[in-house]
């Protein structure tokens, strides 16, 4: 299932589609930050878990979605990791039976066809001394910075951590299943609320009953917390949708097909029922995915040359279609507010030709919200989610949705 082909996927450079090369897929689908299940990590506050193994991989699919998204902010599209094609990738099925006991029960049937991950430390020095020009060298310090941002502590900003308190606001907790609608709007609270220097370019929308109101969009990326500052942000979009009703509808395929080729997507988190992937592409009638349900060992992410090499998977996967569960959360990233006007233009006349029947899965309109009588209320610093955001976020983690 895992055997490569020529491809076509949603990893575009600038206008151009990878199609047919090998080399250049892998190059760039392992150059994508993999966030995985993790053990021996620091206790969760408020529980003695020190793993996620079991319950955490919707958020991690999530970080998965908001890193390649920050990829693309600071580093751009055209970019791949130099060490990415060292990673070996190994065709035997040798899982040793200590990696094999670090699964959980629920993953046991399919231990049997998962590849063992043989990959060469790669350390920063060797790294940056193949490295042509200062260009390059910031490259590797921002691709290194990125990942730090998503360790396993209480003090990285898009950390398991950090995300299952924002997780308590809607009445999660650490152990519990997380659905695709929840982690976006967990993702929106953590992007808010960093407070590093770097991160104030860029910001996060959760569309609202599967609407895109560009008002509010455009209201987010003109909101800068320095005064002096009038460039508008960058917007990671995220569009909670739900392909069909107990099963994934098969004329949504296409849809998502060309929703996985445009620059704009950053990927989507779904999965099969109960296990969560991160869909980054296509080849013909199944989706590539990247999945966390490995259990990796804790990697100290605040020492300075902390091994890169678990944070890329060397292989991908397949699924077809059918099997995808119909609970999804799409990721789009605009650069600034012109570049998320030409998204929303491309999205949806792409949401037009692909809808059989008289509704889009989601739609883009005019206007704020509170036009169309949406309660506007505000959050403050005690209560990081309102009454009215706690009411939709425990309404999605039922993932009910109305099918018109």
């Amino acid at each position: 299932e895992n055997e490569l082909l020529p491809v076509s996927s949603g990893c575009t450079v600038e206008d151009h589609v990878i199609a047919g090369s090998v080399e250049e897929f892998r190059k760039d689908f392992i150059s994508r930050i993999w966030l995985t299940y993790r053990e021996e990590f620091p206790p969760i506050e408020g529980s003695a878990l020190t793993t996620d193994c079991g319950w955490g991989c919707t958020l991690r699919t999530g970080q998965m979605l908001l890193a390649q998204g920050l990829v693309l902010h600071f580093l751009g599209r055209a970019w791949t990791w130099p060490d990415a094609l060292n990673i070996e990738n190994s065709d035997s099925e040798s899982w040793t039976s200590n990696t094999v006991k670090k699964f959980t029960a629920s993953f046991e049937a399919s231990l049997s066809v998962e590849r063992e991950l043989k990959t060469p430390t790669i350390s920063l020095k060797e790294t940056i001394g193949r490295y042509s020009d200062d260009r390059e060298m910031q490259n590797e310090i921002y691709h290194r910075k990125i990942i730090s941002w998503f360790g396993d502590s209480r003090l990285a900003l898009f950390g398991l951590h950090q995300l299952i308190e924002y997780g308590k606001k809607s009445g999660k907790k650490a152990g519990d299943w997380y659905g695709p609608a929840v982690v976006a709007h967990i993702l929106r609270k953590a992007v808010e609320e960093a407070r590093h220097p770097d991160l104030q370019g860029i910001t996060i929308y959760v569309a609202q009953d599967c609407t895109v109101y560009s008002s509010d969009v455009i209201d987010k990326q003109c909101t800068s917390m320095a005064s002096d500052n009038t460039d508008d942000k960058a917007v990671i979009i995220l569009v909670p949708v739900r392909l069909g009703g107990e099963r994934t509808n098969a004329d949504y395929l296409d849809f998502v097909k060309g929703i996985l080729s445009l620059e704009y997507c950053v990927g989507i988190v779904g999965g099969k029922p109960k296990q969560s992937y991160y869909f980054a592409g296509f080849q013909d009638d199944s989706l590539i995915y990247m999945d966390p349900h490995y259990c990796q060992s804790f990697v100290d992410v605040s020492i300075k040359d902390f091994p890169l090499e678990t944070f890329h998977c060397p292989s991908p996967k397949k699924m077809s279609f059918r099997k995808m569960d119909p609970s999804c959360t799409i990721g789009f990233y605009c650069r600034n507010v012109q570049d998320f006007k030409r998204a929303s233009e491309e999205i949806t006349k792409m949401l037009k030709i692909s809808s059989k029947e008289k509704y889009p899965l989601f739609t883009f309109v005019n206007g704020h919200s509170r036009d169309y009588d949406f309660t506007s209320t505000t959050t403050n610093e005690e209560d990081l989610f309102s009454e009215d955001e706690k009411k939709r976020l425990k309404r999605f983690s039922t993932e009910e949705f109305v099918l018109l």
